[in-house]
């Protein structure tokens, strides 16, 4: 890839903390599933499922820390950095059913409410909590090594709420008899999950979009590439993302005729690429920029998709 064209490999090795973590995540699946069939709970199955979603972040969040070490070949030239992306959107589309699910189910029971035992239901409550608080303790003090990290961190915290209001369901069914309180903590879990599964399925299908990085206005490059000196034209200019942390950007820039007799145009490329790691919002360290003469440019056939 040429030297200084990192692909985002980590500098710390965070994947014992991750493996943890997704332990005490299945851990967590595991009882909420046997709960949920035992006490028939709205609020427990829909938190099963939430619980599973996050379990397979986790795992991609562990895939991804692995295969991220993994260097890139002559058929792979960005490695598996994408492979989060489409787990991604697997997730979300899942969360989306779940939320979904629950949303029409709550409804339903909050008509007709079924009998729900609460002691059954605060016990299977108090162990998906204690273990998402133990994987949250194991993943504290890393949360901001990666986005990665964090994007892990804030499954196992989501999935906390989620178990909270079980527990809350739970004392209230336990303590008043009240059964619509499961139907309600169902629909309280539906509410944390659907804004989340659709900016989440959003962000995925931008990437693989190739849309350009949230925070990175094209217009804005060529406006900010065009002051440079001896700069006449900036075209072709392409931004996307392969995968966390890597936006990449193209562009086809336009020298005045004499920067190559001069040699100027290897000075111009630089600061070029100078330009677009420090001048915006987003640092982009991945860009590919073809310095190109006027006669070069007409010669290029015109593509509405090329700005």
């Amino acid at each position: 890839m040429g030297a200084g064209h990192s692909h985002g490999v980590p500098d710390r090795d965070h994947r014992g903390a991750l493996a943890v973590a997704l332990a005490l995540a299945a851990v967590i699946v595991v009882a909420q599933a046997v709960g949920a069939v035992l006490t028939g709970s709205l609020a427990l199955l829909t938190d099963t499922a939430h619980s599973a979603a996050d379990a397979s972040g986790l795992v991609v969040a562990l895939v991804a820390a692995t295969l991220v070490t993994r260097p890139s070949d002559h058929r792979r030239t960005w490695g598996f950095r994408r492979i989060e992306v489409i787990a991604a959107l697997g997730q979300a589309t899942l969360l989306l059913a779940v939320g979904v699910y629950a949303a029409v189910e709550g409804l339903r029971r909050l008509a007709d409410p079924p009998e729900v035992p609460g002691p059954a239901l605060l016990v299977f409550g108090v162990v998906g909590l204690a273990a998402n608080v133990a994987a949250l303790a194991v993943l504290w003090s890393r949360r901001g090594a990666s986005l990665n990290l964090r994007a892990a961190f804030l499954e196992v915290l989501n999935d906390a709420l989620g178990s909270v209001g079980v527990v809350v369901a739970a004392v209230i069914i336990w303590t008043t008899g009240f059964q619509r309180a499961d139907a309600l903590a169902g629909l309280f879990i539906a509410a944390l999950i659907l804004p989340r599964a659709v900016r989440l399925m959003r962000e995925t299908t931008a990437v693989l979009m190739e849309f350009a990085p949230p925070g990175l206005d094209l217009q804005d490059v060529r406006e900010h590439l065009l002051r440079l000196d001896h700069v006449v034209d900036v075209h072709d200019v392409h931004a996307s993302t392969v995968g966390t942390g890597l936006p990449t950007l193209t562009a086809h820039v336009v020298v005045e005729d004499a920067c190559f007799g001069s040699g100027h145009s290897i000075r111009i490329l630089q600061q070029v690429r100078e330009c677009v790691s420090e001048h915006f919002d987003v640092s982009v360290q991945h860009s590919t920029f073809q310095i190109e003469t006027r006669d070069v440019a007409r010669e290029e056939p015109a593509d509405a998709l090329h700005p």
